[in-house]
């Protein structure tokens, strides 16, 4: 194995070890959004545009001050709160 590759392996260690943390913080977004959808009384609350415009301002002005790409950051939001909205529409027990 060359060096290089023997660097790439420990930096992909390093990644997997940080998705297992990231796992970890999802699983508690997740108790939170059920907690969130047992206060809501109707789908139609589902979808809070105000909100998820707010998050996103949010997302992208703290990745500016981190220095991260906010093009990195706001899609994997997007796509994070789109999935979230159609596990609350699956999960929804009301109507």
């Amino acid at each position: 194995m060359s060096m290089t590759s023997k660097k790439i392996k420990i930096i992909r260690n390093k990644l997997d070890q940080i998705d297992n943390k990231l796992l970890l913080v999802i699983k508690k977004r997740t108790q939170l959004v059920n907690e969130v959808i047992k206060q809501k009384k109707t789908k139609k609350e589902i979808i809070d545009k105000k909100r998820i415009n707010t998050i996103l301002k949010r997302i992208k002005t703290k990745s500016i001050k981190l220095k991260i790409d906010p093009m990195i950051s706001i899609n994997i939001w997007k796509t994070m709160i789109r999935s979230f909205i159609k596990y609350e529409y699956k999960n929804f027990k009301k109507k």
